[in-house]
């Protein structure tokens, strides 16, 4: 006697309890530029000594594929020479992801946009600013980390605060 079983549905299945799936379906960079005003200006490269500024900002989109989202960092790099604010060179990076995120609360996505994602992208990003940067004369430049978190949670109150002070002027 042989025994039969029917199939049962696989909790992961089912909306509530899906799985989170995120797969990187595309990188690129979006826009870039590299000022090298050492060499325009015709300054002296042992007068160099580089004071950095990093500003990150972030942007996330629906694309008009089911489950697909893009993504970009915007990085730009600023370094002035300490010996008296001269800028020494500008890098805007503008590096984008195309993602397919599955499983992901809808209340849960737009941090995971702007959180995970980035974290993603950003190895690669780190890379390039490392590469322009020696490629253009300088030493390389490794960008430390970036706390997406606290990038995330650091807007949302800018943008409490920006309806905050809309709402008492009304």
């Amino acid at each position: 006697m042989t025994e039969e079983t029917t199939p049962t549905a696989d909790p992961a299945a089912t909306p509530e309890q899906a799985a989170m799936k995120m797969q990187i379906l595309a990188q690129f960079t979006r826009d870039m530029s590299f000022e090298n005003i050492v060499a325009q200006k015709g300054l002296q490269s042992s007068d160099v000594q580089p004071e950095m500024q990093v500003q990150v900002s972030l942007d996330a989109k629906k694309r008009n594929v089911e489950n697909q989202y893009e993504v970009i960092c915007k990085f730009k790099v600023t370094a002035k020479n300490k010996n008296g604010e001269t800028p020494l060179y500008l890098l805007e990076l503008d590096y984008g992801g195309i993602f397919h995120i599955e499983g992901v609360p809808a209340d849960q996505l737009h941090p995971f946009l702007l959180i995970e994602c980035p974290r993603q992208l950003f190895p690669f990003v780190r890379r390039i600013v490392s590469d322009v940067t020696r490629d253009g004369g300088f030493p390389p430049f490794n960008l430390d980390m970036v706390d997406f978190v606290a990038l995330y949670r650091a807007e949302l109150a800018r943008r409490a605060e920006a309806q905050q002070a809309e709402s008492t002027i009304n």
